[in-house]
């Protein structure tokens, strides 16, 4: 492991429930040299504005964690927010980095790069070899570009920036909108509201039926951190100049109605969860293969129950937020 606790590391999208999960992380594992900007102080979209930051702060370290991310209303709502905002934010950050000689970069993207119908569990070498799932093909393609660019910039310059493909995400610091938010967000937000009011059901959009994978954000955040701080030698010999991605999830998954069943049970609501077939269900099944990663030796450490606990905890705590 190469590690060095004086490094200066800017945390791109440190407000957001990934950048605060890879702050938190690297605050306990020592680091002492983080650089965080809010969106009021640097507008990642303005390419000048990028510049100006990165000629002053010349990190030796970036994670990109910032992106426009939601939910299927919201990709289908917003595609060409989500396709241009994403895109613009790391070009802006990849190239910016290697401008002023950043070394080593972390692009952080999602498992909706993969194809909708990609062999389960789906390896890293599924990139590109298929279509993808539509309702986020916008932010996908966003998302595929960044890998891609890390790739180019590998090959073409001799730089280290290495790319993590998170499975689903969720814990504290996530974003709760009722038209916006990922599943489980949503459904957290969805079961606790009908608790309150005394509904005696909750209705949810698809057949219940599409299994997910999920990994609490702390997990990902450590495993952020154990990429970065593998020798080049390390992260090479599992990746390749044209494929230099790296799958992280837990390993297993579960359907969305045993999801809902875990947040009904942690929340105590004794109403009936009601789901409308007639709504989209997304891909039928999406679980990352992670054994590339669980070979160079991370593995996940927080159960999903636990999990679900402390995100819940988290949205009360902050819910007249």
């Amino acid at each position: 492991m190469n590690k060095n606790i004086d490094q200066k590391i800017y945390v791109a999208g440190h407000m957001g429930m990934v950048g605060s999960a890879i702050v938190r992380a690297l605050q306990k594992d020592g680091y002492r040299n983080i650089i965080t900007r809010t969106r009021a102080q640097l507008d990642l979209t303005n390419q000048a504005a990028v510049s100006e930051f990165f000629a002053a702060e010349k990190p030796d370290q970036v994670y990109v964690a910032a992106a426009k991310v939601g939910g299927i209303y919201a990709n289908n709502t917003f595609p060409a927010e989500f396709i241009y905002q994403n895109l613009i934010i790391e070009a802006n950050i990849i190239h910016q980095a290697f401008i002023v000689d950043v070394k080593k970069l972390l692009f952080l993207g999602s498992s909706c790069v993969y194809p909708k119908l990609a062999e389960q569990p789906m390896i890293e070498e599924a990139l590109l070899t298929s279509k993808l799932e539509a309702t986020n093909e916008p932010y996908a393609l966003a998302k595929i570009a960044g890998i891609k660019m890390c790739e180019s910039y590998n090959r073409q310059y001799g730089v280290d920036y290495r790319c993590l493909m998170p499975t689903n995400l969720y814990g504290p610091n996530d974003n709760y909108h009722p038209l916006n938010s990922h599943v489980v967000p949503a459904l957290i937000r969805k079961v606790h509201e009908a608790k309150v009011a005394g509904d005696p059901e909750v209705p949810l959009w698809g057949t219940g039926t599409p299994k997910r994978e999920f990994l609490h954000v702390d997990d990902m955040a450590r495993a952020a951190i154990f990429v970065m701080e593998l020798s080049k030698d390390s992260y090479d010999s599992c990746t390749t100049p044209m494929q230099s991605h790296l799958n992280v999830g837990c390993g297993s998954d579960i359907t969305i109605r045993e999801l809902i069943d875990t947040i009904v049970g942690v929340i105590g609501y004794q109403g009936e969860v009601v789901f409308d077939a007639d709504k989209p269900d997304g891909a039928p099944r999406k679980l990352m293969n992670s054994q590339r990663i669980f070979g160079l030796g991370w593995k996940p450490s927080i159960s999903l129950e636990d999990g679900i606990k402390n995100a819940y905890d988290d949205f009360v705590a902050n819910a007249s937020k």
